[in-house]
């Protein structure tokens, strides 16, 4: 069914990584992943700190490309649901009770803290988004002013849905 015809998944907002970012993060990743790995090989400590630089370097790479493989991935907000670029859903929006955009929340870079009536479980997407129970972090690698601005429709999506006057 097309947009037009069906409100709900009209996109509202998209934020995606900036390339910029991208290259910093995932270039960090890797330069740290070849120099323990190179350290590793090089000037080798005894076997059980080099099978550590090893693991190490190994975990970086594994990392990296997580990022990597998220960080080409876009979320999408739409009248209905907040879902990445492949369909998986983060957040239906009538089960987002709230969102915390505050220096001091427990937020992710540049981004926003949700709240949800109900548990969904863990999943992590490196700099992207991250879900722990019935909270959701959207930022990491992404621009502000995006985050922002879909920060500022989900809460009026909530306003609008929690208020009595409708």
């Amino acid at each position: 069914m097309s947009n037009a015809l069906n409100p709900d998944n009209e996109i509202l907002a998209v934020v995606q990584a900036s390339m910029g970012r991208r290259i910093l993060g995932l270039g960090s990743l890797y330069l740290l992943a070849l120099m323990v790995i190179y350290v590793a090989v090089v000037q080798p400590p005894d076997i059980g700190w080099q099978v550590f630089l090893f693991v190490l370097g190994g975990g970086a790479i594994w990392i990296a490309e997580m990022m990597r493989k998220a960080t080409a991935l876009s979320l999408e907000l739409t009248n209905s649901e907040l879902r990445d670029s492949e369909g998986t859903v983060l957040a239906q929006v009538e089960d987002i009770m709230s969102l915390d955009r505050g220096v001091f929340a427990f937020k992710p870079s540049n981004g926003f803290l949700l709240r949800l009536s109900k548990s969904e479980g863990r999943t992590w997407r490196p700099g992207l988004w991250w879900r722990l129970g019935n909270r959701i972090g959207v930022g990491g690698m992404t621009p502000g002013p995006l985050t922002k601005f879909m920060a500022e429709m989900i809460a009026a999506m909530i306003a609008q849905r929690d208020d009595p006057q409708d």
